[in-house]
């Protein structure tokens, strides 16, 4: 069990809300279930960017080296000329975790046949899970509460800091220890 500090890096991909034109929901969303599921303290990284994949491929590599354990995106995951975050995850992360999206995609498809169009995965980055959400709140909800289970563990594994969870909102899954 790591003694790290937890760190969580919130970046919501958005050129309109990075400009200041709508209020950043996505975050505020992200912020929210983490204060609901998490019984650890843990500090906020938080960046709104521009769906620039420069910008968003340097403040995930800043946020990695801040010693954040999880960054989570919000937004630019979809098929339009302008949504870059799956690329930047990838230029940035030494491993990809494709079941990440393919659980997001799946559980959205009961909602929307449009998730289908989704690029949402995930990847590691030294000692750094880093996971694409979409940028609607009721399905970044919808997709973090399904692969979040996994989320701990993931982390226990590369390094990271030790995320506790309260059980009654989110149950996480960690191999017994022999």
């Amino acid at each position: 069990m790591s003694n790290k500090e937890l760190k969580i890096g919130i970046i919501n991909v958005s050129d309109r809300a990075s400009r200041g034109e709508y209020e950043d929901l996505p975050g505020k969303e992200v912020r929210r279930l983490m204060n609901l599921w998490l019984t650890c303290p843990w500090e906020e990284v938080y960046k709104v960017v521009p769906d620039e994949q420069d910008q968003l491929e340097d403040r995930m590599i800043k946020m990695a080296m801040k010693g954040c354990s999880l960054i989570v995106t919000t937004g630019g995951t979809g098929p339009a000329l302008r949504d870059v975050t799956p690329e930047a995850t990838e230029a940035v992360c030494d491993k990809m975790l494709p079941g990440f999206g393919e659980q997001m995609r799946q559980v959205s498809l009961q909602y929307v046949p449009t998730a289908i169009l989704s690029r949402q995965t995930a990847g590691v980055r030294g000692s750094t899970l880093i996971v694409n959400l979409p940028g609607k709140p009721k399905s970044i909800k919808e997709c973090l509460e399904v692969v979040f289970p996994a989320i701990p563990y993931c982390i226990d594994l590369i390094g990271g800091a030790y995320i506790e969870t309260n059980p009654e909102e989110m149950k996480v899954f960690r191999p017994k220890q022999k």
